[in-house]
Parts: C-alpha cells; sequence; structure tokens
C-alpha cells in the first residue's frame, strides 16, 4: 500500500476544458457535450521550441502547467513522470511517409520530435528543471504504470512529483492499425505528506484479485475511457472530483494486465 496526497490536478480532453471547467462533468451535475481538444503552444516556452513544439507536448505541457497553478509549485523544484502508450502520433506518421518516398530525407526537428521523452525535454527547458523525469509507456496501462512509477517515487524517495499523462489519434493509415479516441491528457501533482494546499490522498494498492474495473456511468465519458489510454484516468478523476466537493471516501479499480488491478481509495480532507 502506498499512500500519496494530491495537490493540483490538470486535465484537456473532448468536451473536458480544464479541471475547474470539467468538475461539474465529472461529478454528473453537468451533461457530457464531446467535442474537438483545443491545442496551443505553452507561453512557457521560448519562442523557438514554441514553434517546433508539436501536439504532443502542447497537450502535456498545457495540463502539467494547470496542475502546477493549482497546487502553488514551482515546477522547477518538481520530479516529473511522463506517460504516454504512443508518443507524438502526427510526428511518427510524418517519418514514415518521408521514409516510404524515394529521398527518405528526415528534417532533424521532426527526429527530434519523434522520441518518447520529447515533452519531457520541452518541459524541462519551459520549467528550467534540473528535477529527475521518468518518460513511460506502457501500450493501453501508461497511465497506470504512470501512477504506479510517480506514487513510488513519493514513497520511497520522499519526493514531490508531477504525474503528466496523454495521449492522441494517429492520422490515417496508422489509426486503422492503432485507433485512439481523441487527444486527452491529465496531470496530479503527488506528495508524501498533506499539505495546507491538499486536496485529497489516495492510498494505492496493486492486487492479482478479480475486482471489477471502474467504469463511466457517461456513456460519452466510458467511450473516451476505453478510446484513449491516458483516459484510463477518467475514474479516478471523477472520484476526485466527487470527494474534493463532497467529502467522504471512494474506491476506485483501474485495470493492469495481466490479471492485475490497481486498487486506489481516494479521501478527502487530508
Amino acid at each position: 500500500m502506498m499512500r500519496v496526497h494530491v495537490e493540483g490536478i490538470g486535465l484537456l480532453g473532448p468536451g473536458l476544458a480544464g479541471w475547474a471547467a470539467a468538475r461539474s462533468i465529472l461529478t454528473g451535475d453537468s451533461a457530457y457535450v464531446a467535442m474537438a481538444t483545443m491545442l496551443s503552444a505553452s507561453p512557457l516556452l521560448p519562442p523557438a521550441e514554441r514553434r517546433r513544439s508539436v501536439p504532443t507536448v502542447k497537450l502535456a505541457m498545457a495540463v502539467g502547467a494547470e496542475a502546477m497553478e493549482q497546487a502553488g509549485r514551482d515546477p522547477a523544484t518538481i520530479a516529473t513522470v511522463f506517460a504516454s502508450s504512443s508518443g507524438d502520433p502526427d510526428t511518427l506518421h510524418q517519418i514514415l511517409e518521408t521514409l516510404a518516398t524515394e529521398e527518405r530525407d528526415i528534417s532533424p526537428t521532426r527526429f527530434h520530435n519523434s522520441v518518447h521523452n520529447a515533452p519531457a525535454g520541452y518541459w524541462s527547458i519551459a520549467t528550467r528543471s534540473r528535477e529527475p523525469s521518468t518518460s513511460l509507456s506502457a501500450h493501453d496501462e501508461s497511465f497506470q504504470a504512470g501512477l504506479l512509477e510517480a506514487a513510488a517515487e513519493v514513497v520511497a524517495d520522499g519526493w514531490t512529483v508531477g504525474l503528466i499523462a496523454y495521449d492522441l489519434p494517429y492520422p490515417e493509415p496508422l489509426n486503422k492499425a492503432r485507433p485512439i479516441a481523441g487527444s486527452f491528457g491529465t496531470a496530479l501533482v503527488l506528495t508524501p505528506a498533506p499539505t495546507a494546499r491538499c486536496l485529497a490522498w489516495l492510498d494505492i494498492e496493486l492486487t492479482r484479485g478479480d475486482e471489477p474495473v471502474t467504469r463511466m456511468a457517461d456513456l460519452g465519458l466510458e467511450a473516451l475511457r476505453t478510446g484513449n489510454p491516458a483516459a484510463r484516468a477518467l475514474p479516478l478523476l471523477s472520484a476526485l472530483a466527487r470527494v474534493c466537493a463532497d467529502g467522504g471516501t471512494e474506491t476506485v479499480v483501474l485495470d493492469l494486465p495481466p490479471g492485475g488491478r490497481l486498487v486506489i481509495r481516494v479521501a478527502a480532507p487530508c
């Protein structure tokens, strides 16, 4: 069992335009209406990096910055875990498209943006952070793996950690082989001890049980949860929204194949 405390939350996805705007949707008090995720280059980046930033970087920067601002934390002082199943799909598509031509000349910028830790690099440039950073991928369970990694760093090392998870759809024809629904990102600032800014605490347990996986009551949000790996976070975000609003405790179960589960008890206040 690992206990961590949540200080900040970031969220951006189809019909979910930031944590503050999405909270009533996640609690079921407002209707969910899916619409395109709007991405823009982060003002934290210098002009040159802003021009080169790709959708994955824009999404990761947006949710990470929102979570840090809510937590009142200087991002330069926070360790990070970046989790994504696929990296930047547009860049990978462009590279493969170029390799299919006779010239096969790949631009250095495209190659630079194709590496899985590109968002972490842009983040360190924007925030001037020299803190430890991990970038990982675990297919459809990338958010769950990222949460485990971040929680382990919080508990074992005593760090405050920013977990930033994100996934975007591929262009065709790659979309046929690896369909991802919409552009979705979320971020959590996790601390080892409660503070005045604490929103909730999480008890995280890795089990080999057969607990039923928590699903979303709204059909549109459930389709997003199953269609985008980063959106596997939605049941946890919904529990956080309800606990932050009404107090009490909730239990969330996330799938972690083969045969595993993440059982998360969410409670507030700290």
